[in-house]
């Protein structure tokens, strides 16, 4: 039986955050902290012609205004970003200028005395515009920007990196090919929209010593990046987290942080915040990508997939930051879970004039498998195939080979089959896809097949066990606790692997980047893979020297032991026992003789035998292992008016061993709501310069009282042999297929190919009605 795993246990933040304790970034001032507010473009392409900050000075309060010139680039995978914009502007909402004022009112009213003089220039306002051959250049020396070695932007365009995949031949997947389809497919970049905005506070002690509190998922990067922008020593530079109100990839991103340090040293170093507003956070921070695809795929009249040609445009924005790495994550699964021997994906990620692209929660994978599902469900169509059989039949199984020829077994890969049948169960899917509700109304399903892997070689993770004088434990962790829970799951690892009280394990929320060991970023659902494993192995060093402490004290061999409900006992002779207690601080005899000490456990875990893709053919291992899941959606739809209503949404995830079964649901059925709410609603419009109209929530168009369906999740356990205890990643997994659910729901519904996104009662009208979109 179970210990502790597997269990819905109480999370260890639930008491702080249920009753308002829990404190966050913007929760930390004090009444000597400045204040920072931007001046940002009124233009998405600009030249900037005159910044003059002569009446912003005049306000009182006002200590500094900080302007771009002379500093620094940045940038995740190529340096091509300005801290502050300088000469040019290339994005509305782009930062251009930062007050310093004692009051925020106050740096607000002074930033908006700053005038900008501009001269506009042509705005590129989609991928295919950016890849017209006489389209506006958008980044004339990215031929000398500083990159890292597995990025190929290709000079004199607007091409930041192409990424291709080759496997097999494309001539001979044609040949086999007895009917095909093509289609075009696009969906805009949207916002992450999470509830607590972007905050950073820093402070530049006397000693030269720079203190960070920020809302970021990547608190050693920035210490990196600040210490490779600034030239300054990296062990002078404490990053610190508090609570996170929701991340989801778009605090991965370093910006504001950069700014607030450059805010503090113009005065000083004084303690200085500054505090995205709503309109800030979804026009200056980073977003999702957009994307523009096209797909030809092709098949045997029995169904069986023979050959992919895929394009796929990724929607940078102004700068690459995480758009050169998304990039590769899209050619590296963009053929979704399923066998095809003969491959040729392009992808490329291209700039433009839109606020710039960082991580979302599936990095790139939902919107590339809306792209390859929908695809798939117009091939089932034109074969006159069940959209679901057709993907059984093509499921990719252990001894395939995915799109970058890595080998897969049954820990790599899973069960797809098995998540199929159940989600066909779930569904009622033999009832048929379309069943009439009255007159005028119709009950329609949808459903689609996901996958995710990471690609993030490299990445490791350190966790200090500290015990207590009464045998509770401390964990050390860096994972930040953005609302997922990990940290709660590592108590339960390790009340697992001691075979102790859950209540007995404490977790420090709170990270400190001068007193806990690393951990790469809170990212791409591998916080339980990467500190679940340092943990285990802390939990190793800390059972042997327990054991060596207890085998003085019971006199035997260490070997002798075991460690487990408080006690370490003889493994044949449970009887024969020392308490942990009375060990994990070392043992005093009774004649005052003294042996060992505090017991300290360390461990630590980087993902192994991961490799850069080749330039040419793609060939390479990208992940360590891949999480496979079946999904489906259940709507009423009027074919009257268009509109629909969400009645049921279903995820069936291989999750390969459920560590906490509550949070596990949680986290699939928050998912399930985020990949539907961007499905069906979400997006950011633009003008036709560029410009954002009324970015503010209550016309962004996100879930509402009401709006929500039934969620239904299921689970299979095929164990993840390098996870612990067999888990595997599932934070963003069930979020990847909703928009492609949805679209094949109503695409069945309405006899149209939905390939747009958002999927809203006007697209599919003017979809029915030829009406292109304005």
């Amino acid at each position: 039986m179970d210990w502790s795993i597997g269990k819905g246990v109480y999370r260890k933040d639930a008491a702080e955050k249920v009753t308002g304790a829990a404190k966050y970034t913007d929760d930390l001032s004090d009444a000597q902290m400045l204040h920072v507010k931007l001046k940002v473009s009124a233009h998405a392409h600009a030249k900037l012609k005159k910044i003059d900050t002569s009446k912003a000075k005049k306000v009182t309060g006002v200590h500094a205004i900080i302007l771009g010139e002379a500093l620094p680039l940045t940038g995740a995978e190529i340096k091509d970003r300005p801290i502050l914009a300088y000469e040019r502007v290339r994005y509305f909402g782009e930062p251009i200028a930062a007050v310093v004022a004692e009051h925020p009112f106050i740096a607000k009213q002074a930033a908006e005395l700053i005038e900008v003089t501009y001269e506009p220039l042509p705005v590129v306002n989609d991928p295919l515009q950016a890849l017209e051959p006489e389209t506006t250049l958008l980044h004339k020396d990215l031929a000398i920007y500083e990159k890292i070695a597995d990025v190929y932007p290709e000079l004199n365009t607007n091409i930041a990196n192409h990424v291709k995949v080759r496997k097999g031949s494309m001539d001979q997947g044609w040949q086999g090919s007895d009917i095909s389809i093509e289609g075009d497919f696009s969906l805009a970049p949207s916002d992450h929209s999470a509830m607590e905005t972007r905050c950073a506070i820093v402070e530049i002690k006397p000693d030269g010593v720079v203190h960070i509190t920020s809302t970021t998922q990547a608190p050693y990067g920035i210490k990196k990046e600040l210490s490779d922008i600034f030239h300054l020593d990296e062990g002078k530079i404490i990053a610190k987290v508090p609570f996170v109100g929701g991340a989801f990839g778009g605090k991965v991103a370093i910006q504001l942080e950069l700014i607030a340090y450059l805010a503090s040293k113009a005065i000083g170093g004084k303690r200085v915040k500054l505090l995205f507003t709503r309109e800030e956070d979804m026009i200056t921070a980073p977003v999702r990508m957009g994307l523009n695809a096209k797909i030809k795929l092709g098949a045997t009249t029995d169904g069986k997939l023979t050959a992919a040609k895929i394009t796929y445009m990724i929607d940078t924005g102004a700068y690459a930051d995480k758009g050169t790495l998304l990039t590769k994550a899209v050619a590296a699964t963009g053929t979704g879970p399923y066998n095809i021997d003969h491959v040729s994906c392009d992808a490329i990620c291209v700039y433009t004039n839109h606020p710039y692209t960082t991580a979302y929660r599936g990095f790139s994978h939902s919107e590339i498998l809306f792209v390859f599902e929908r695809a798939m469900d117009m091939l089932a169509r034109k074969l006159d195939m069940d959209p679901l059989e057709f993907r059984k039949k093509n499921a990719i199984l252990k001894g395939h080979t995915s799109p970058t020829q890595t080998l897969l077994n049954e820990s790599s890969i899973g069960d797809l089959p098995g998540c199929i049948d159940k989600l066909k169960e779930l569904m009622n899917w033999r009832e048929g896809l379309i069943v009439p509700v009255n007159e005028r109304k119709l009950r329609v399903k949808g459903m689609c097949c996901s996958w995710k892997t990471s690609t993030i070689s490299g990445a490791s993770s350190g966790v200090v066990l500290l015990f207590n004088t009464d045998g509770s434990v401390n964990i050390l962790s860096g994972i930040v606790e953005i609302g997922m829970g990990t940290k709660t799951v590592l108590a339960q690892l390790l009340a697992e692997r001691l075979k102790m009280d859950v209540n007995k394990v404490h977790v420090q929320m709170e990270v400190d980047t001068k007193t806990i060991p690393e951990h790469y970023k809170t990212v791409a659902s591998r916080g339980t893979l990467l500190a679940g494993r340092a943990l285990l192995k802390a939990a190793d060093d800390a059972v042997e020297q327990l054991r060596d402490i207890a085998s003085r004290v019971l006199t035997c061999s260490p070997e002798d032991l075991e460690v487990g409900y408080e006690k370490v006992y003889v493994r044949d002779d449970p009887c024969t026992f020392v308490h942990m207690k009375d060990v994990c601080y070392g043992y005093q005899y009774p004649n005052g003789h003294s042996i060992g000490g505090q017991v300290i456990g360390k461990g630590n875990y980087t993902i192994r035998h991961l490799t850069h893709l080749d330039n040419q053919t793609g060939k390479g291992k990208t992940g360590p292992e891949w999480t496979v899941g079946a999904q489906g959606v259940e709507v009423e739809f009027d074919p009257t008016d268009f509109t629909y209503k969400l009645l049921k949404a279903y995820s069936v995830i291989d999750i390969g061993k459920v560590l906490n079964y509550k949070t596990a649901l949680g986290q699939v059925m928050g998912s399930m709501s985020m990949g539907l709410n961007h499905a069906s609603a979400e997006t950011l419009a633009f003008n036709q310069d560029g410009t954002i109209p009324i970015p503010k929530l209550r016309t962004y168009g996100t879930f509402r009282y009401g709006d929500h369906p039934e969620y239904v999740a299921d689970f299979l356990e095929t164990a993840h042999l390098d996870g612990p205890y067999g888990a595997r990643g599932v934070g963003e997994h069930a979020l990847i297929g909703m928009p492609a659910a949805l679209a094949n729901a109503l695409s069945n519904a309405t006899g149209l190919e939905l390939n747009k996104l958002p999927l809203t009662p006007e697209y599919i009208w003017r979809k029915k009605a030829g009406i292109e979109q304005i």
